[in-house]
């Protein structure tokens, strides 16, 4: 399976399109919001820790793993956050959406379902893969519920499993959708 490491998704409400160290500057506005990523160990809210996030991704994204976004909301005109397709495992054809961040003015406006869809559609109809999972913080109830609304299934919980950058070590749920649950959607 030839993966496509540069796709370009977008529908009528958003545009993602590969991020790089050229666009992360449309991010810095959002990224500098304090306390974006609570739940999450990255660590985005300085321009120095941004760049460091982009660049490890685009590590990833050499390495097979990852292909990261910067998400742009086609209504507001703005550029919203990043998300990525990380975990890729090509021979099981699975991979994880994660590393999802849209500032706080985009929240509860459906860019977020609009974002998963587009790459759900994608992950299972054009890069052929099997099942999609979701690693979140158990105490991030909209991003769990979210998910669930996709019709993604609690698989277990990881106990304290991730650090985060205030010292916390989170439980992290794993949840999973496969190719034949998103089709009977």
């Amino acid at each position: 399976m030839k993966i496509d490491y540069t796709p370009t998704l977008e529908n009528d409400f958003v545009k993602l399109s590969p991020l790089t160290l050229d666009n992360l500057h449309e991010l810095i506005p959002v990224a500098s919001q304090e306390k974006l990523v609570q739940y999450s160990p990255a660590d985005i809210e300085t321009s120095e820790s941004l760049k460091n996030y982009v660049e490890i991704a685009l590590d990833q994204k050499d390495n097979g793993t990852s292909i990261p976004f910067i998400i742009f909301d086609k209504r507001k005109k703005e550029y919203a956050g990043s998300t990525r397709y990380m975990n890729i495992h090509a021979k099981n054809k699975t991979l994880e959406i994660g590393s999802t961040w849209i500032g706080r003015e985009f929240q509860g406006t459906g860019l977020n379902t609009q974002i998963k869809s587009l790459m759900l559609n994608h992950a299972f109809n054009v890069m052929d893969f099997e099942k999609v999972e979701f690693r979140i913080d158990e105490r991030n109830i909209a991003s769990r519920k979210a998910v669930e609304k996709l019709g993604c299934t609690l698989e277990g919980i990881l106990r304290e499993n991730v650090y985060l950058l205030d010292g916390f070590k989170r439980n992290t749920c794993c949840y999973g959708l496969l190719k034949k649950e998103w089709e009977a959607k």
